[in-house]
């Protein structure tokens, strides 16, 4: 018999997406559909999922949302309702289930911030409701769709769903729980006076409940309560039981270590695969590779970068300190007196895009930036890039390390978390073997970094040796086939035992 897991979360693809979180949550039902899962996604109604759901729904000249299922006349304090679709809009597809919560979801601006990127200063609430609201659903509080055996919870915007199951569940049939780090440097962390509105019981109140630091810890309470946690790679599922990467809760890590379990992430071959993908200006593939020498062309005039053979490197990313991005802003001086070019896509902190637009002035044709984020603009910089750059300081798991050895784009990547995990890196010993895929560096800082450009240029005038680094990584299997089948056995092991 089919296992029907719920799955919460912030945002998935193709509704909303801010980053990883996204592709993971809308990757995971197909991804355990074959190992006899059958996965629900609940999201947020924001705006622009509620006109998409609406899209998806055919080209009626006036398209509109299901009837809801269910109707919430008080959740915390807010009227929220529950529409059901499908994620394709086919009748067959991908459930989905969006809460309608327009006090709560029904603004300008990002899933999490107003249009001048601050967060909202009651997302303590906004997600307390998704929540609470993922709780009730799974628990059986709606008719139409009768209970679930799982509730999957992802990262501290459905950190308190796994909470709630455990101190205020709705009927009396307990089901157990899985919480899933996607980055702990993300905790959702709100004084003690957002306790009371919770419409949690006193109880939970203490150090195994929703306790954190005197106020409420919305991750930590899913980690507390959920009956397994995972973490998005298996090196970060270990990393996290250190102060450097534990941010504060790597006590209760190592206290629920024998729960704690590293699942890769996997991509989509459907989305990121060269031979197939109509964002390119030219397909290719592991057996004809000739198609990424017109999409080098292409990526060099899209960014206005001087023509030549000389390795072209990649950076998609958020500019911040967690990213490793001060790092590479004080290395393009060396980059581009090794040959080096740079095409970078990218936002976040002000200071490192100031250095990072310094550098592109001082380098005129060999260092350009685009601010902001284009999906199809980062599929070409994948097929025209030579080599992605990724130095995070650290990284639970990390996607785009994964479209670049799709693609055959080297990645040059810091030892941390799930670049380790998926970057085999070119020292003499695995050159030697044949099996490299990329290069590898430790220490991010300026010597680190510089060291790890120097030696990626190095390879990329071996062009026998390159050619071979970049098959091995396109032939290199990091679909969700396996994290399909991991997921799969932590809901059977789980849904075999009492709750």
């Amino acid at each position: 018999m089919a296992l029907n897991v719920l799955s919460v979360s912030s945002e998935a693809v193709p509704f909303i997406k801010t980053g990883g979180l996204a592709d993971v949550a809308g990757a995971l039902p197909a991804a355990v559909a074959p190992h006899g899962v059958v996965m629900t996604t609940l999201i947020p109604g924001y705006p622009s999922v509620l006109s998409k759901l609406m899209a998806v729904r055919g080209r009626a000249k006036k398209p509109s949302l299901p009837k809801p299922i269910h109707v919430w006349d008080d959740i915390l304090g807010v009227r929220a309702s529950l529409i059901a679709a499908t994620i394709d809009g086919t009748k067959d597809g991908p459930r989905l289930l969006v809460l309608d919560a327009p006090e709560m979801f029904a603004r300008d601006g990002g899933p999490y911030g107003d249009p001048g990127g601050q967060d909202w200063g009651d997302n303590w609430r906004r997600f307390a409701v998704l929540a609470r609201a993922a709780a009730d659903v799974a628990g059986g509080a709606v008719a139409a769709l009768g209970g679930f055996d799982l509730l999957h919870a992802h990262d501290w915007q459905a950190g308190l769903a796994p909470a709630y199951l455990k101190f205020a569940p709705f009927g009396d049939r307990a089901i157990p729980s899985v919480m899933t780090i996607h980055n702990m440097a993300f905790q959702g962390h709100f004084g003690p006076e957002i306790f009371p509105a919770l419409g949690l019981p006193l109880r939970a109140w203490s150090m195994h409940g929703v306790e954190y630091h005197g106020g409420v810890g919305m991750l930590k309470a899913g980690l507390e309560a959920a009956h397994a946690i995972t973490t998005v790679s298996p090196t970060y599922a270990l990393e996290i039981r250190e102060p450097r990467f534990g941010m504060g809760l790597e006590g209760l890590i190592n206290a629920r270590g024998a729960h704690v379990h590293g699942v890769l992430n996997g991509i989509d071959p459907a989305e990121w695969n060269p031979a197939s993908d109509p964002a390119l200006a030219r397909p290719y593939s592991i057996k004809a590779m000739a198609g990424r020498r017109a999409n080098k062309r292409a990526l060099e005039k899209s960014f206005g970068l001087t023509r030549d053979d000389g390795p072209l490197f990649v950076v998609i990313s958020r500019l911040t300190w967690q990213k490793g991005m001060d790092v590479l802003g004080q290395c393009l001086d060396h980059l581009v007196g090794l040959g080096g070019r740079l095409a970078l896509l990218g936002s976040g902190d002000a200071g490192i895009v100031a250095e990072l637009t310094a550098a592109a002035e001082r380098h005129p044709g060999r260092v350009a930036l685009r601010i902001g984020y284009d999906e199809h603009l980062a599929h070409r910089m994948q097929a025209g890039g030579d080599a992605i750059l990724v130095p995070s300081r650290f990284e639970p798991c990390g996607l785009t390390q994964l479209y670049g050895l799709a693609y055959g784009c080297v990645p040059v990547v810091a030892r941390t978390g799930g670049l380790a995990d998926t970057v085999i890196d070119a020292n003499h010993a695995a050159v030697a073997a044949g099996v490299a895929t990329g290069v590898q560096f430790s220490d991010v800082d300026h010597a680190g970094l510089s060291g790890a450009i120097t030696r990626a240029i190095t390879l990329y005038h071996n062009a026998d040796t390159w050619r071979r680094i970049q098959k091995n990584g396109m032939g290199a299997d990091f679909t969700w086939s396996q994290s399909g089948a991991a997921y799969a056995s932590i809901y059977a092991n789980l849904t075999a035992e009492p709750a």
